[in-house]
């Protein structure tokens, strides 16, 4: 039984991995957002991602978003978090 705890843990954060490097993958390419896909990934990353915005925003001398890598790392840690509780409790 925690066997399939623990692949649903890692599988639900392999999934938001894929939507934040499929949304820093959109963010250079100038496509139409209009898109249900990339409207999707929009929708499901930028709540997360906001709220990194607020502590690392890009300024005007130098406009490149640092939010995601900050995001991806506090997910990786997040991640270990999430392990290391489904261990103590199971």
């Amino acid at each position: 039984m925690q066997s399939y705890i623990y692949l649903f843990v890692h599988f639900a954060f392999e999934v938001y991995y894929f939507l934040l490097i499929a949304n820093i993958l959109l963010s250079w390419f100038p496509l139409s957002r209009g898109n249900a896909i990339t409207l999707f990934i929009y929708e499901m990353t930028e709540p997360f991602l906001r709220f990194f915005r607020r502590i690392l925003p890009p300024s005007p001398r130098f406009p490149v978003d640092f939010s995601p890598i900050l995001g991806i790392f506090c997910l990786y840690m997040l991640e270990g978090l999430a392990y290391r509780i489904l261990a103590i409790l199971f």
